[in-house]
């Protein structure tokens, strides 16, 4: 005979109600109303922030001074482009030998010059206005309305924003 035989059957566990909870659950609960309570009425008399338009870029006199002169220049809407294009890669250069004299950019020429002035500001995009290296070497370069405003807003960006 196997002693296991006269062991008696599982008794199940008596069955817990869920409700009503125990008197810690009820506190519990009570805690977590009055802090959402508490976290909506902060909410609502906190003040309310108004949108404050971004601060203004404070720009240094050099830049100040460069977008001026660059103001100054003539657009060549209906002149040879050649003299507007040198005085434009001229200021640049200035700019560059000033901010960053141990970088000898201002030797720099062509594609290399771009791709320089890209490397300091990629927002203005500058690689795609070839013409302005080489518009000053051409006899009789002209450039349509929209080129002009875009090579101008370009410079304009990279004077404003150039690292």
């Amino acid at each position: 005979m196997n002693p296991l035989d006269n062991l008696q059957p599982l008794i199940p566990p008596p069955a817990i109600p869920w409700w009503p909870p125990a008197p810690g659950w009820w506190l519990l609960a009570l805690v977590a109303l009055a802090s959402l309570a508490a976290l909506c009425w902060l909410q609502w008399r906190r003040p309310r922030r108004r949108a404050e338009p971004a601060p203004a870029q404070v720009l240094d006199p050099l830049r100040v001074a460069a977008l001026e002169e660059l103001a100054q220049l003539r657009k060549p809407y209906d002149v040879p482009a050649g003299p507007w294009l040198q005085q434009l890669n001229a200021l640049l250069k200035r700019l560059c030998r000033a901010h960053y004299p141990d970088n000898h950019s201002h030797t720099l020429s062509g594609r290399a010059w771009l791709a320089y002035l890209d490397s300091r500001c990629p927002a203005a995009g500058l690689t795609r206005w070839m013409i302005l290296v080489e518009g000053g070497y051409r006899a009789e370069c002209r450039l349509d309305d929209k080129a002009i405003d875009g090579l101008y807003q370009s410079v304009e960006i990279w004077i404003r924003r150039h690292v």
